[in-house]
């Protein structure tokens, strides 16, 4: 989903029907949809999918990651992932989000194609399994001959601001061909010298807030979850008021 506009699209990674929501009335162009964002993100569920393309107009791009960990995949999880992708086409999604390692801590190209093949036009965005790559400049050489239309990266550090010297070389070096998508804490008071640096058109956040449970009755023992740092009366839903901050700070 492209626009023609001076200002960078904004995507927002999300994980619920409630920030799909909020990022379009933020003013996002576009949302990520996952799953299990605390484990880096899966695949969500068909019935989430279908649920948030029918709850949104903006552009709808869905991961495709069948297990937390590295991105060293099996042919039982490419199965997965093909499958995946072609009930994210039957939904009316606009894009992928895929990424495939090799042991070498190489773009595994030959898998990554076979994904691509899978998604029979779809957008396709290779996500931050590059950030764990040896070598960025072969990597990029690699999804460039693959055709992938966009590169998400915080440029191989912990933040995009952080990598912002790499993710601007990649975008000089993409000269056009694929979009390059900085993405790691990116945030209303950073969006802007991040965008400054690196030259970029496209930027990706994750901008959520605490909301709380309308439960009366609330019992915490046994835990539903071995993530105790929420509790199971709290989730992480999309901020509006920060998505509209992203947008006003470039």
């Amino acid at each position: 989903m492209e626009r023609a506009s001076s200002k960078p699209l904004l995507e927002i990674c999300i994980d619920s029907v409630a920030s799909a929501i909020a990022a379009e009335q933020g003013g996002a162009q576009r949302v990520e949809l996952c799953d299990y964002l605390a484990g880096g993100g899966t695949t969500p569920s068909a019935g989430m999918i279908e649920v948030v393309r029918q709850s949104i107009n903006i552009g709808l791009h869905v991961l495709i990651r069948p297990r937390r960990g590295d991105f060293l995949y099996s042919p039982a999880e490419f199965e997965v992932m093909k499958r995946d992708i072609q009930l994210c086409r039957g939904l009316g999604v606009d894009g992928i989000v895929i990424g495939a390692l090799t042991k070498d801590g190489s773009i595994d190209v030959a898998g990554t194609q076979a994904l691509i093949d899978a998604a029979q036009g779809m957008s396709i965005t290779f996500h931050r399994a590059f950030d764990l790559v040896s070598d960025p400049y072969k990597a990029l050489d690699d999804l460039l001959q693959l055709n992938v239309h966009r590169l998400l990266t915080s440029g191989q550090q912990e933040t995009a601001l952080q990598g912002a010297d790499l993710i601007r070389e990649l975008h000089e070096r993409a000269a056009g061909k694929l979009i390059i998508l900085p993405g790691g804490g990116v945030t209303p008071a950073n969006v802007q010298e991040l965008v400054s640096r690196t030259g970029v058109s496209e930027v990706h956040a994750s901008v959520r807030k605490s909301v709380d449970s309308d439960m009366v009755y609330r019992k915490d023992y046994p835990p539903m979850s071995s993530n105790r740092v929420l509790s199971e009366f709290e989730q992480l839903v999309a901020d509006v008021e920060q998505v509209r901050g992203l947008v006003a700070g470039w």
